[in-house]
């Protein structure tokens, strides 16, 4: 399995991250993205990577957004310049009108110098997305149309919108939904009728530890480990083997991250 979207540079795993990373490779996760946040967590991110074998992505979330660097695109150069390896991916970056922790305009802002960063230098796109679907469909068409560099490739994670929203981000945009533990939860049967309305192909795991735990762990610090009671879930949705589904989502994420 392939957690592509965790933050285990998060303090959170400061007393066990050795033994958390060695549960999740007992429990089959293979591969594992660590995301950053700001500069100094994507900084944070870079290193853990190094140190454990991992992937990194470098990114400004839009709860950071009003503190954004003024030269988004100098400060990812030094921050990749001063490690070790490439990122796998820009972001997470997004728009989030749930918890308006930014303005709007910044997020805006932030959001397009990132998708710009992104498609100039052959970056995927991690997309953090609450509750702005419109502005969002509207800023990606708008850097689609306009921007500079090869098409935007991306996934938007943790994804909780409905069927047409998936439809929409999938077929006309061409991202992939992360999904993982809200997709378990009871509450979230119009998250599992969108994976099923736009197919396996558009779908890669993730599990945003150590947020958002799945059941049956839910109400627990989340660890890529869990990532086996997602891939459990969405086997029984699309009526397929574990290992089949853990395959095939396995090789969409190797396709948008290399």
């Amino acid at each position: 399995m392939f957690d592509t979207h965790a933050h285990v540079h998060d303090p959170a795993f400061d007393a066990d991250r050795d033994a958390m990373l060695a549960r999740a490779r007992a429990a089959g996760v293979t591969r594992i993205l660590t995301v950053g946040t700001d500069v100094a967590n994507s900084a944070a991110a870079q290193a853990a990577a190094a140190r454990y074998g991992l992937d990194y992505a470098v990114g400004i979330h839009p709860h950071e957004a009003g503190d954004a660097p003024d030269d988004i695109a100098a400060t990812f150069d030094a921050l990749i310049a001063a490690g070790t390896s490439a990122p796998r991916a820009i972001g997470e970056m997004g728009l989030d009108y749930y918890y308006d922790h930014s303005p709007r305009d910044a997020q805006r802002r932030v959001l397009a110098a990132q998708m710009r960063y992104a498609s100039e230098r052959g970056y995927a796109a991690i997309f953090h997305l609450r509750d702005a679907f419109d502005d969002f469909a509207t800023d990606f068409a708008a850097h689609e149309r306009d921007g500079a560099g090869a098409p935007l490739r991306g996934v938007v994670h943790c994804f909780t919108g409905d069927a047409e929203q998936a439809k929409r981000l999938t077929g006309e945009f061409g991202l992939f939904l992360g999904i993982g533990g809200v997709a378990t939860f009871k509450s979230a049967q119009g998250v599992r009728d969108a994976v099923v309305a736009v197919g396996l192909q558009h779908i890669i795991l993730e599990t945003d530890c150590p947020y958002l735990a799945p059941v049956p762990h839910r109400g627990s610090r989340n660890e890529p480990a869990f990532l086996a009671a997602t891939a459990a879930l969405l086997a029984d949705l699309f009526a397929l083997p574990a290992t089949e589904l853990i395959a095939r989502t396995t090789a969409n994420a190797a396709s948008l991250f290399g």
